[in-house]
């Protein structure tokens, strides 16, 4: 154990441990596990795991689902020495191998969702020493039982692994180019916690019960687990989303603070069963990943008068950077528009390709500096020495920043359509579609063309009960946008393809434009 601990992941569990044992740590479905047990119970696994020959920084695979399991998964890696990564749980199953193998991933975490596709895994990666299993279903042949390893393993002593050690590995969303691996210290993660609640303390005020939905596999998934532990407040994570569920959940469970992303605060406010829900509890609503609609914000706000909105801008390598706080959503004005202004240890600029800084008011790559980031990209020197060049994070996002030092995204920069020379941001594109009422989600796309080089292409899911008219969604268009703008083209889709944290996967939806030519912008 180390004598002089660093500032370190399981911290929040010890204090929590001393103060409030019989406190609530998380609720799954009707199962509560107390400060007590969860401590107890992630003290034994870390012992199991270090029976396994955890330890040190070894790699330790999670590819499943949210659960109260998950959230112990992730406290007792680094109470065992070890550094967990967490996979992507959108991916196909022959990508999880690789991901595996890239890092040198030795020991896995399955549940039943994805137990069926570890003999693939095994057989992509034939490293893989152990696989536990903490899934509800028996445990698959070849497979460790969660509860039985907790059952039979002495407690470990707390590693208080921390400081500039490397905690975990996430994978970026790859909406726009193959995902990367990317290393966060616990120096960095813990200062980004802090600096959230400082900047939105009604998120984690004493008594916070928090609704989980984003997937722990992704970085602000892991960030909530961080924050419940370290600010001593109650987890609800849910497996899969449904927002009837979610409704259910909010008035069962007293929520009072929840983590979404606009799609699916989307579909919540939709529902039906909405006119008859109890959600007085909820305080406050963070969202991000994407931009929201302020045709979805005023229902939104409508739907939750009591809460708070508040909006985080980050990227997988920096967990967040910005927020729009709930004073920020609560004044009329243009910055409700916005993702919010650099919180506390953190700064950020706007510049062109050279690295110049832009005019306020001016459109270009936004750039992020601070305690916050990544440490690198895994085995990837060029790509890390290419994103913090400079010492600034280079995040592919196109935005501007106003005389308050708002900051405004546009867009992602291979996201911008390029018509006869002109740039098109599609999200100003997808705000108009929004705002029609046969119109519940859209996306807009560059498309090739013989003529202009690229063409604005709209991509619509109707809302329930409509039939949208490609006419009139048009028309709807040429009044609100000039014409190089307004999209040429449609289609009428059932669902967006969307990443597990809500964001768009344009780069699914370009696929079947570009396949086959030697660049993918015209």
């Amino acid at each position: 154990m180390r004598t002089q601990p660093e500032p370190y992941w399981t911290s929040g569990l010890h204090r929590a441990l001393q103060q409030q044992p019989d406190g609530i740590a998380t609720i799954q479905g009707d199962r509560q596990r107390t400060f007590a047990e969860q401590a107890d119970r992630v003290a034994r696994l870390a012992g199991g795991l270090r029976g396994l020959g955890v330890g040190d920084g070894v790699r330790v695979g999670l590819l499943a689902l949210n659960s109260d399991r998950t959230v112990e998964t992730i406290l007792a890696i680094p109470w065992a020495d070890g550094v967990f990564n967490l996979i992507d749980t959108m991916r196909a199953p022959f990508e999880i191998a690789p991901m595996l193998a890239e890092s040198d991933t030795e020991i896995l975490f399955v549940d039943d969702a994805f137990a069926a596709v570890v003999p693939e895994v095994r057989r992509g990666w034939p490293r893989l020493r152990a696989v536990i299993h903490l899934g509800d279903e028996p445990t698959p042949d070849g497979m460790i039982d969660y509860e039985a390893l907790i059952a039979g393993s002495s407690p470990a002593e707390d590693a208080n692994r921390g400081g500039d050690a490397l905690a975990g590995l996430v994978h970026t969303g790859g909406t726009t180019s193959a995902p990367k691996t990317v290393m966060h210290t616990h120096r960095a993660m813990l200062t980004m916690i802090m600096t959230m609640g400082l900047t939105n303390p009604d998120f984690i005020r004493p008594g916070t019960r928090q609704l989980q939905l984003t997937p722990i596999s992704h970085v602000s998934g892991v960030g909530s687990v961080l924050m419940q532990s370290q600010f001593g407040n109650t987890l609800v994570p849910f497996p899969r989303f449904d927002p009837a569920v979610v409704l259910e959940a909010i008035e069962k469970h007293r929520i009072t603070a929840v983590f979404i992303v606009p799609p699916m605060l989307q579909r919540v406010v939709d529902h039906p069963d909405i006119e008859r829900s109890e959600l007085s509890s909820v305080r406050n609503i963070m969202y991000g990943a994407s931009p929201i609609t302020e045709q979805l914000l005023q229902r939104a706000s409508a739907r939750f008068p009591q809460a708070g909105f508040a909006q985080l801008y980050g990227l997988s390598e920096s967990l967040s950077f910005t927020m729009s706080t709930p004073e920020d959503h609560r004044r009329p004005g243009p910055q409700r528009r916005s993702g919010g202004r650099a919180m506390l240890h953190t700064e950020l600029r706007v510049v062109d390709a050279d690295d110049n800084d832009l005019p306020t008011g001016t459109a270009g790559e936004i750039l992020l500096r601070g305690p916050g980031l990544m440490r690198g990209y895994w085995d990837a020197p060029d790509a890390t020495a290419d994103a913090l060049r400079g010492g600034w994070m280079h995040t592919g996002d196109v935005g501007y920043l106003d005389e308050h030092g708002y900051l405004y995204i546009v867009d992602r920069l291979k996201d911008v359509v390029i018509v006869d020379g002109d740039n098109v941001h599609s999200p100003e594109v997808e705000n108009v579609l929004a705002s029609h009422p046969d119109v519940a989600a859209c996306a807009v796309i560059g498309v090739p063309d013989d003529t202009t080089g690229e063409r604005v292409h709209a991509v619509v899911v109707a809302r329930a009960g409509s039939e949208p008219d490609t006419a009139q969604l048009h028309k709807h268009c040429g009044a609100l946008l000039p014409d190089f703008k307004v999209p040429q083209s449609w289609e009428l889709a059932a669902a967006l393809p969307l990443s597990p944290t809500g964001k768009v996967l344009k780069r699914e939806l370009r696929a079947r434009y570009w396949t086959g030519l030697d660049r993918q912008v015209n």
